[in-house]
């Protein structure tokens, strides 16, 4: 992480979750299809981003679909979220996903090595690219012919759209928690990031 981005973090919340007293009959219409907690609450990011109503009606489905309707594998799909989490320094992005990547069969030592890169020993060829993919769309907006390639020997079409379009969100979704500021709910943690990393 640069300098520059680490100083245009907000060192508190510059956007609150809004709060339960000031829910009009909308708001808690579209809350109530939120995912929620264990415990009943629904996450810092829902009740955010539910300031602008009109755009949050229309982000839940499309991230939905990514999150839980996708043709992508799920230790697939969240190896790809948690390196583009760390490429953006979305710590909230991180510590949510962390649960979801382990249920999803990601093992802590894959988790560990997420910050070593796509040359780190110990992935598989499949890991290397995604890894890769993950980079090279958050650094150039577009992928190599050698990640494409060895993508696309382990996916359709389909499943290659979905990987662009995978990392395209969960960038845009780190953009809104690290300029918002959107905190960590309590049981959550940010095991593996490292400090400096970003505090959303």
């Amino acid at each position: 992480m640069s300098q520059r981005h680490e100083a245009a973090r907000p060192a508190r919340p510059r956007l609150k979750p809004l709060p339960e007293e000031q829910w009009d009959p909308r708001t808690r219409e579209l809350l109530a299809a939120a995912p929620h907690d264990p415990g009943g609450g629904i996450p810092n990011i829902f009740t955010t981003l539910v300031r602008h109503p009109d755009l949050y009606e229309r982000f839940l489905p499309f991230g939905g679909l990514l999150l839980a309707g996708g043709r992508l594998p799920g230790e697939v799909r969240e190896l790809l979220i948690l390196r583009t989490a760390w490429n953006t320094g979305a710590r909230y992005e991180w510590g949510r996903h962390l649960p979801l990547a382990r249920a999803a069969g990601v093992t802590d030592a894959e988790i560990d090595r997420i910050g070593e890169g796509p040359e780190a020993p110990g992935w598989t060829d499949l890991q290397r690219h995604l890894i890769s993919a993950a980079d090279e769309l958050h650094e150039d907006a577009t992928m190599s012919d050698a990640t494409w390639e060895g993508l696309a020997g382990h996916f359709g079409d389909a499943e290659l759209i979905e990987v662009v379009m995978l990392v395209g969100q969960y960038q845009m979704v780190a953009f809104f928690l690290n300029a918002t500021g959107v905190e960590l709910e309590p049981g959550f943690d940010s095991t593996g990031f490292p400090e400096g990393n970003g505090s959303g």
